[in-house]
C-alpha cells in the first residue's frame, strides 16, 4: 500500500505551500528565474459554515520563486476569486493572463475583469482588461506567426443576468493588444487545449452543461469538428504517440476518456478512473510518458465529497496503466518542470476534507 500511496513510488513530497482554495498551478521561466503562480478562489471566514462556494473571494494570487530547491514567496497579484494564471511570450515580451470567477464576500459578483499583465521593469503591469463573467481559464497558443488567447467562462445561475459577455471566446494579438476574434457556443466553459498535427490545427473546448467539443482551423476560423453530448466537461490534453494523435478528456461527473484520432473523428479507446477528475498533467519522464489525473470532488457543490486521492498512469502499448495513487485534497491542477535534470510535480489543493479553503498545495520530486 505504501508504494501505491506514493504514486507508485514515483513521488516524494518536498514542500507544503500554504495556499487557500488553490485553483491552478502555473510554472514559468523568465530571465529572472523560475516561478510558480497559484490563483486562489477564497479564504475561510470565521464562523461561516463549510461551503465550497462560500468564503471571502477578495484575495490575491501568490507568485513563488524557485530558490535552493524550494519555492519562496516572491510577489502577489490581486486576483479575486482566482481560477487561472497563464504565462506566455510574444516577440520577447512576457505576459501573464489572470482569470477570476467572482468578487466579494457574499453576495458575490460574477461579472469580473480578466486582466493581461506584461512584465516591465521587474513588475507585472496591467496591459489589457477584459470584461468577463465567471471566468475560469486562459489558454495562449500560436501558429503561422499568429497569437491567440482563449478565455473559458460562463455559468448558469437561476435569476442571474450577466452584465458582461458570458460566452467563451477567442482573442487575437494585433501587435499591441488582443482583439475579439471568435465567440463559442456554450454556457459554462472550463478549459481549452490546442494542438497542431500533420498540418492541421485543433482546439478542444470543455463545457460543464453545453457539451464539450473539438474544433478545427479552416483557414479563417475554428469550425466544429466533433461534439461530446455530456455534462461535466473539465479538461482536455493532446499528445502524439506511435504516429497518431491522442486526446484525453476529464469529465468531473463521469470518468476520464482516452481518444485516438482516426483522421476524421476522435474515437474513444479507454476509460480511466471514475467521477471527480478535474485536470490532467502529462509528464515525459526518463522511463516513459506518465499521466497525472487530478481529482477534485464528487457529489454536488452544496454537498461535496472531497476527493483525497489522485492517480498516476504510465503509457504502455497504446493505453494508460495505473501505477499508483497519492494523497491530495480537493486537487484542482498539476504542473511539471525540470531543474538540473531532476523532474518535479506541483499539485494545487483547493479544499480540506472538512470543505475548508485553507489547504496546503504540494511540491513533489518525480522519479519516473
Amino acid at each position: 500500500m505504501a508504494n501505491i500511496e506514493s504514486g507508485g513510488g514515483l513521488l516524494t513530497p518536498l514542500q507544503q505551500l500554504p495556499t487557500s482554495g488553490a485553483r491552478a498551478a502555473e510554472v514559468f521561466m523568465t530571465d529572472e528565474g523560475l516561478f510558480l503562480g497559484v490563483p486562489q478562489l477564497a479564504r475561510d471566514v470565521a464562523g461561516e459554515p463549510p461551503y465550497m462556494n462560500g468564503g471571502d473571494s477578495d484575495i490575491e494570487a501568490p507568485i513563488y520563486r524557485w530558490l535552493d530547491g524550494r519555492f519562496v514567496e516572491h510577489e502577489a497579484l490581486p486576483l479575486p476569486g482566482g481560477e487561472d494564471l497563464e504565462y506566455f511570450e510574444i516577440d520577447g515580451r512576457r505576459f501573464l493572463a489572470a482569470a477570476g470567477i467572482r468578487t466579494g464576500k457574499g453576495p458575490y459578483d460574477l461579472d469580473t475583469h480578466a486582466v493581461v499583465y506584461e512584465r516591465i521593469a521587474h513588475a507585472w503591469v496591467p496591459l489589457q482588461d477584459f470584461p468577463a463573467f465567471a471566468a475560469k481559464q486562459w489558454v495562449a497558443f500560436s501558429f503561422d506567426s499568429r497569437h491567440f488567447l482563449a478565455l473559458a467562462q460562463g455559468v448558469v445561475v437561476d435569476g442571474m443576468v450577466p452584465r458582461h459577455p458570458r460566452d467563451s471566446r477567442l482573442f487575437e494579438w494585433n501587435g499591441e493588444r488582443f482583439e475579439p476574434f471568435q465567440t463559442l457556443d456554450g454556457q459554462w466553459g472550463y478549459n481549452f487545449a490546442f494542438v497542431s498535427f500533420e498540418g492541421e490545427r485543433y482546439l478542444a473546448y470543455a463545457d460543464h452543461v453545453s457539451g464539450s467539443s473539438v474544433l478545427r482551423w479552416n483557414g479563417e476560423t475554428f469550425a466544429p469538428l466533433q461534439s461530446f453530448d455530456e455534462n461535466g466537461g473539465r479538461a482536455f490534453r493532446f499528445f502524439e504517440a506511435n504516429g497518431a494523435l491522442w486526446m484525453l478528456h476529464a469529465n468531473l461527473l463521469k470518468h476520464t476518456t482516452l481518444y485516438r484520432f482516426d483522421g476524421a473523428q476522435f474515437v474513444a479507446t479507454q476509460t480511466l478512473g471514475g467521477a471527480g477528475g478535474r485536470e490532467l498533467c502529462l509528464i515525459d519522464g526518463k522511463q516513459g510518458r506518465y499521466l497525472v489525473r487530478v481529482c477534485f470532488i464528487t457529489g454536488t457543490p452544496k454537498a461535496p465529497v472531497v476527493e483525497t486521492r489522485s492517480e498516476i498512469f504510465r503509457w504502455r502499448d497504446d493505453r494508460f496503466e495505473r501505477v499508483g495513487q497519492f494523497a491530495t485534497s480537493g486537487a484542482t491542477d498539476a504542473a511539471t518542470f525540470t531543474v538540473d535534470a531532476q523532474r518535479y510535480l506541483v499539485v494545487s489543493n483547493a479544499l480540506s476534507a472538512g470543505v475548508r479553503f485553507r489547504t496546503d498545495s504540494t511540491l513533489y520530486r518525480f522519479d519516473g
